[in-house]
C-alpha cells in the first residue's frame, strides 16, 4: 500500500547546485503530453542517459496528465504563462523529474496526490502507483507564488540502486 499524500522536496545535491538542468513550458492541451516526452528523449540524449528514457518518460508522462487532468482550475482564462511546466535536474547519481501546474494545494490536489491503485478492471486512477513502481522517490510540494501552484516531483536513482528518502520524510 501506498504512503498517502507524500510530501516535501526532491533530494538535492549537497551543494544544492544542479550539473544539468533544463525545462520546458507545456501548454494546456493533451499534445501536451507527447511534447514532453519529445523533450524528456532530448534532454536524456543531452546528457548520455537514453538507457533511462522508458522509465523516466512513463513518469513525465503521467506526471503531467495529471497536472493537466486535475491541476488546472477549471474556470480559470488561459493565462499568458504556459499552465504547466516540466523540469529536468540531473547530477552525478540522480535525476529528477518535477511537474508544476497552477493548481492549489488544496483537498482536491491531496486527494489527486493520494494514489489509491485501482482494481484490475478500472480504467484509469493507476498514474502514481506507476509513478511510485518506476521511480525511486516521489513527493509533491505546494509553492506559496507567485506564481502558485503545486509541484510534483520523481527522482531516479544512477549507477545504484536502494531506496531514496525525500528531504522532510521520516
Amino acid at each position: 500500500m501506498l504512503e498517502p499524500s507524500r510530501r516535501g522536496r526532491p533530494p538535492v545535491a549537497a551543494a544544492g547546485f544542479s550539473a544539468h538542468s533544463a525545462t520546458c513550458p507545456l501548454p494546456r492541451c493533451r499534445e501536451a503530453v507527447g511534447g514532453a516526452r519529445r523533450f524528456t528523449r532530448n534532454t536524456l540524449r543531452r546528457w548520455d542517459l537514453d538507457d533511462r528514457f522508458e522509465s523516466v518518460a512513463l513518469v513525465v508522462s503521467e506526471l503531467v496528465t495529471n497536472a493537466l487532468r486535475h491541476g488546472m482550475p477549471a474556470d480559470g482564462p488561459p493565462g499568458l504563462e504556459p499552465p504547466v511546466r516540466l523540469l529536468l535536474m540531473s547530477w552525478t547519481s540522480k535525476l529528477v523529474c518535477a511537474v508544476r501546474d497552477p493548481g492549489a494545494a488544496t483537498v482536491g490536489t491531496a486527494f489527486r496526490l493520494t494514489p489509491s491503485c485501482p482494481d484490475a478492471d478500472a480504467e484509469s486512477g493507476r498514474g502514481l502507483c506507476l509513478v511510485d513502481a518506476v521511480s525511486d522517490g516521489w513527493g509533491w510540494h505546494p509553492l506559496p507564488g507567485p506564481p502558485s501552484g503545486t509541484v510534483v516531483w520523481a527522482l531516479f536513482r544512477l549507477g545504484r540502486t536502494g531506496p531514496v528518502r525525500p528531504v522532510g520524510m521520516t
